[in-house]
């Protein structure tokens, strides 16, 4: 059995705050993968399901962020869950916008919910760190994570984040930490097209065989001794090649006779 637990504070006022995406991640994996409803237990509220074939639960202690490890560690005692069977999905300023990174054990890196977690039940858990980015001063860090996503933000790389670690979240389960977070990189940040390389120009004359060809087949210049002209018929060799060889001349450099 695994559990997984979203970090955040309970209550609307928190619910789009940059501080709040382990809740945020939690909620889409719950519905992505169809568990069953949340229910209030062990101070939070707690959902069960399955990811090939093993048993899953998903919890977001509602303890607010520096108490989460009393929620965790209810649930830890109840199920007799070892801390290595743990996954949590946090706020991570020290990564950018969209960024995520798996890591075990480890320090708390300032964060008050892992704080907590250490604290209460030991480090050696696996932590889904996903990047909210750094706001440049410590003295604006806690404005930042208890500041809202913005509408931009919601709808781009914070929407295609949520879908990319519910989505390949079954990499979790076997342990794939790797693949994970190959492929929920690619799915927010997919690799641009090749650009097509630019056809090198072609030569003059090689621009007048190609608009030949696509022209009369060939040009014929008979010469006048072959073809005296005749007065009162335009339309002689000696003509009919100089009127091709002017068309040809026109497409091959893209001018209007």
């Amino acid at each position: 059995m695994l559990l997984v637990i979203g970090l955040g504070n309970p209550g609307s006022g928190y619910a789009a705050n940059r501080h709040n995406i382990g809740f945020m991640a939690a909620d889409e994996l719950v519905r992505r993968h169809s568990f069953g409803p949340w229910r209030k237990k062990f101070q939070g509220q707690l959902s069960e399901g399955e990811v090939n074939g093993q048993k899953v639960l998903v919890l977001k202690p509602e303890t607010f962020m520096n108490l989460s490890g009393q929620s965790v560690g209810e649930v830890l005692r109840f199920y007799k869950i070892p801390i290595e069977d743990v996954i949590v999905l946090h706020d991570e300023l020290d990564l950018p916008p969209g960024k995520l990174r798996v890591k075990r054990g480890g320090g708390h890196g300032g964060h008050n919910g892992l704080r907590s977690i250490d604290a209460h039940c030991g480090k050696e858990y696996r932590r889904v760190r996903l990047g909210i980015g750094h706001p440049g001063e410590k003295e604006r860090v806690h404005g930042h994570v208890l500041g809202d996503f913005s509408k931009a933000e919601q709808n781009g790389w914070l929407m295609a984040l949520l879908d990319g670690v519910a989505l390949e979240f079954p990499r979790l389960v076997k342990g794939d930490d790797g693949g994970f977070m190959s492929k929920v990189s690619h799915i927010v940040s997919p690799p641009k097209p090749k650009a097509e390389k630019k056809r090198k120009p072609a030569a003059a004359g090689e621009q007048l065989a190609d608009a030949v060809k696509e022209g009369d087949g060939k040009i014929e210049d008979k010469g006048a001794s072959d073809a005296p002209e005749v007065e009162g018929k335009p339309d002689t060799p000696v003509s009919n090649a100089a009127t091709a060889m002017a068309q040809a001349l026109a497409r091959a450099f893209n001018k209007k006779k």
